[in-house]
């Protein structure tokens, strides 16, 4: 790079800008920097202070000498700025004083509404050639300036799509981390944001709920969920018009990615069934959610301020005879043949319905006459368990039952 091509870097800006996704006004400014630095390279000194100005039109370049406006009490290290720019040594200090800055009356002459702290550019000649170790320099200057410039508008492009969903293409797995392709820069699936029995396959296009993103040195951090609850309530804004015009709203999400979630919704509007609006005509807007999560099965409830009524609907799909709040813990009281329906399998119903109305449950039978049983002194994990076990006992019997039916016709055939 004997001779400096302008012509060919006015070209390039458009190239650079497109592929890079960079504006074409930052661009020029990089490009401003690398011939500044050249130009300091070959003609410059140490201390001086050069700026570029680049016209993309015709593709000519100019060249000045910057000075800043400066005053006695600001030499004498008043001026805190200058102070931290100056060295110790009382040479070296003077030599910077003279090639950077400029006392105000020299500074007038040049221009007459010139303050302290001003900048005074001075045109300079500009050069027709530059040497190989100029042009190296402003080569480096340049993509190293492009780099940062294209990190920070990846950066400040998903800092915008953060809680947002994104889409991506799974590009490989290290480890338990998965790596996806989200156009201009690549993201990651942590393990623990994964959803247990889901397939990743390579090449694959999905759908992610973006957690974080963080300014991380050379590249911006991006990191990606599918387990998150608000991955659920952000897809159903995108199914539901109701929502994302704020007609209906999610009030609150418990979700166990991969198996069961349930949300909460309410209507601010007067005929509008939140429920409805989210299921949608023949329940097509829930299975588009469902669809997307895997066949995850979704109950959508309608929120109460009613504490009481809220954790009854919670409970849905038990009937509850009675609710009564006691602290932070909700009593239940629910008919006996419905107590095991309340807690769900391994305990998920109840486990779903706390985490959405944010009680602590305790789920209680009856008899036939509504008085409550024995269970009223066991302690809430116990009685959980016990009525799991419960339920095993009655699956295990049942099919005791069939199993000795079987049996018994097979033996009449015969």
């Amino acid at each position: 790079m004997e001779k400096l091509d302008l012509k060919t870097l006015s070209l390039a800006i458009v190239q650079i800008a497109e592929e890079k996704g960079i504006p074409q006004e930052k661009v020029v400014d990089v490009i401003e920097m690398s011939l500044a630095a050249a130009y300091k390279k070959e003609y410059g000194k140490k201390n001086e202070k050069y700026r570029a100005r680049f016209d993309k039109d015709n593709g000519k370049a100019k060249f000045y000498l910057v000075k800043k406006v400066v005053n006695e009490s600001m030499i004498l290290g008043e001026d805190e700025e200058l102070q931290e720019e100056v060295s110790e040594d009382e040479i070296k200090k003077v030599r910077f004083i003279i090639d950077r800055h400029i006392m105000i009356d020299e500074a007038k002459k040049t221009k007459k509404d010139a303050n302290p702290g001003d900048e005074i550019e001075f045109p300079l000649a500009s050069p027709e050639k530059f040497g190989r170790i100029a042009a190296q320099t402003a080569k480096q200057v340049l993509l190293q300036r492009i780099r940062e410039a294209e990190r920070e508008s990846i950066l400040s492009e998903f800092v915008k799509k953060e809680g947002e969903i994104v889409s991506g293409i799974i590009q490989r797995r290290e480890g338990d981390v998965i790596f996806i392709d989200i156009g201009k820069t690549s993201a990651t699936l942590p393990r623990e944001e994964q959803v247990q029995g889901e397939f990743y396959k390579i090449g694959s296009r999905m759908r992610f709920y973006c957690l974080q993103v963080e300014d991380s040195g050379r590249e911006p951090k991006i990191i990606l969920s599918r387990s998150h609850p608000k991955f659920l309530s952000k897809l159903f804004e995108i199914e539901v018009p109701e929502i994302s015009s704020e007609i209906v709203e999610i009030k609150s999400v418990a979700r166990e990615a991969g198996s069961r979630s349930k949300i909460a919704v309410a209507s601010s509007e007067e005929g509008v069934d939140p429920v409805g609006a989210c299921v949608g005509q023949r329940g097509t807007r829930v299975n588009a959610v469902m669809q997307e999560l895997g066949r995850e099965k979704i109950d959508i409830i309608t929120w109460e301020e009613n504490p009481e009524k809220f954790v009854e609907n919670a409970l849905s799909p038990a009937k509850i005879i009675s609710v009564k709040i006691e602290g932070n813990k909700a009593q239940v009281n629910t008919p006996s043949d419905q107590v095991s329906l309340a807690i769900g399998r391994d305990g998920q119903n109840v486990r779903l319905a706390s985490e959405l109305t944010g009680w602590k449950i305790d789920v209680k039978g009856a008899d036939a006459d509504g008085e409550k049983g024995d269970e009223k002194n066991i302690p809430e994990e116990e009685k959980v368990e016990e009525k799991v076990e419960e339920v095993k006992t009655e699956e295990n019997a049942e099919e005791k039952k069939d199993s000795g039916g079987k049996k018994k016709k097979k033996i009449e055939k015969e």
